[in-house]
């Protein structure tokens, strides 16, 4: 077994291992490390110590493939206070995620407490498995603390999250990839529907951050709202052992599964 998500191949490309594998279908991937590995590309390309994402946002264009990826950043709009940052993510030819953010300069302003509630403690006790009928790969890749609700039971959830192999081999994870490795798993957590009767699925992922996490350990606290018609919205308060450090929010395609034969 791999002891990372993804495994170098030079160029800008990846292999994606099974540890990316989402629990809807065990080809693809599920979109935590991808926007893990799009925010690792974006910190890289012309980085300066200064400064500090914000924002961070990925289109998810299609299934992301459990295999070889490409993935490649730019500045898309330099600045002295102020820059926004492209990705693009690439497999079998086409284009399947595109991520941007917004980075700005770090400055001597006071700081005012968030006031969002605090997170609860983290819990003692085994990790979360996944639930009958889910494909097993990252859930068993990230451990899972739960606080209430979780993969078991509908409904809101809050839940501790840890990775537990490093995003690339060798390479400790920043705060930005810790969160956004599992900023993904919002619409999950606090499922409403059963799974096996409907898709509730996220083109995008957007998270805000005031600051940057400390440690390895990030807080989910998401409730899923569906209304009918067929769109969703997941929202996570995003937190690390010492309070919030900003949101998450995933917009949700909400449609029956096909019957099966």
């Amino acid at each position: 077994m791999a002891d990372s998500f993804y495994i170098p191949l030079g160029d800008g490309r990846w292999q994606a291992t099974a540890h990316t594998t989402g629990p809807w279908d065990a080809g693809a991937q599920h979109g935590g490390p991808p926007s893990a590995l799009l925010g690792r590309a974006m910190q890289r390309c012309r980085p300066r110590d200064d400064m500090i994402i914000t924002r961070f946002t990925c289109e998810i264009l299609g299934a992301i493939p459990v295999g070889e990826i490409s993935v490649a950043a730019r500045l898309a709009r330099p600045g002295r206070s102020v820059e926004l940052l492209e990705a693009t993510m690439s497999a079998r030819g086409r284009e399947v995620a595109r991520a941007t953010a917004w980075r700005v300069r770090r400055t001597g302003s006071d700081s005012v407490r968030s006031r969002l509630p605090a997170p609860p403690p983290l819990p003692e006790g085994p990790s979360a498995s996944p639930p009958a009928g889910w494909t097993d790969g990252y859930i068993s890749a990230i451990e899972w603390r739960e606080v209430r609700g979780g993969f078991r039971a509908p409904g809101p959830a809050t839940v501790w999250t840890r990775m537990r192999y490093p995003l690339v081999p060798d390479e400790a994870p920043s705060p930005l990839e810790r969160v956004l490795a599992v900023a993904d798993s919002g619409n999950g957590a606090s499922w409403e529907l059963d799974l096996r009767r409907w898709h509730f699925i996220n083109p995008e992922l957007t998270v805000h951050l005031h600051r940057e996490a400390v440690g390895e350990w990030v807080c989910l606290d998401a409730q899923t709202t569906i209304s009918a018609g067929g769109a969703g919205l997941a929202t996570s308060e995003l937190s690390d052992l010492t309070g919030p450090v900003g949101v998450g929010a995933q917009s949700l395609l909400v449609a029956p599964r096909p019957a099966r034969p």
